[in-house]
């Protein structure tokens, strides 16, 4: 059990908080070695500049605050930004749109992450079940998921052979496995954040919810983009 997550959940407890920040789920399943996109938060727009010079361009802006659920929605997302001018002009948008958008706002800081290249996207979630407590769920992210509901379930403690099972028996598993020449994705790198996001639900029961989407898949390796975790008040 990791004693960073059980303060990270504890102070969002503490403050009645229910959805942990976006940094704060991040730091999470980086305790758990499941991997995610290099992230920095930033207070000022040339604090911005310094972090996105050092995780390196292409990066990704997002809003930090508790106020602000839909991040998207509320104009907090800007994506691809090159340089230091583009960092600056887009911390300033941000700020102004999500003020439009929601009025006050606790603001906590603005994102910088990097720029994850395209892969095949995949999801990995969990929900508690009333009656067999955390399950987890894994599909191929996008309209696979959204319009399809190709995805596969199994409660959580996992095996390695219960992951293999998940992944193999969605109807998207051939296009993981490549089509049309593309290389396999990375199946240990898939198994891996299976495997751990098990072990983090069981050694922490605070966490109701869990939504790693996406997940970018590569023939070496795999990144977390986006974490979402709730907690419950229990």
């Amino acid at each position: 059990m990791s004693n960073n997550v059980s303060k990270i959940i504890q102070k969002a407890l503490s403050e009645n908080r229910t959805l942990l920040l976006e940094p704060e789920a991040k730091e999470v399943i980086k305790a758990y070695s499941i991997p995610v996109t290099k992230f920095k938060v930033a207070k000022s727009p040339e604090e911005a500049v310094k972090y996105a010079e050092e995780i390196k361009y292409p990066v990704v802006m997002k809003i930090v605050s508790r106020d602000v659920v839909h991040k998207s929605d509320a104009g907090g997302v800007k994506v691809n930004i090159k340089n230091g001018e583009e960092v600056k002009k887009a911390y300033g948008e941000i700020e102004k749109n999500v003020k439009k958008a929601v009025g006050n706002y606790k603001f906590e800081g603005i994102l910088v992450q990097e720029f994850a290249p395209e892969g095949r996207e995949v999801i990995v979630g969990m929900t508690k079940d009333p009656q067999f407590g955390p399950a987890l769920a894994f599909g191929l992210g996008g309209i696979f998921v959204e319009v399809l509901k190709d995805v596969s379930f199994r409660v959580a403690p996992i095996t390695r052979y219960d992951a293999e099972e998940m992944i193999q028996e969605i109807k998207g598993y051939p296009i993981l496995k490549g089509v049309r020449g593309q290389k396999p994705v990375d199946f240990e790198a898939i198994i891996s954040i299976l495997l751990n996001v098990s072990k983090l639900v069981m050694e922490h029961p605070e966490i109701n919810e869990m939504d790693l989407n996406p997940i970018i898949t590569y023939p070496d390796g795999a990144k977390t983009v986006d974490a979402r975790i709730i907690l419950s008040k229990e």
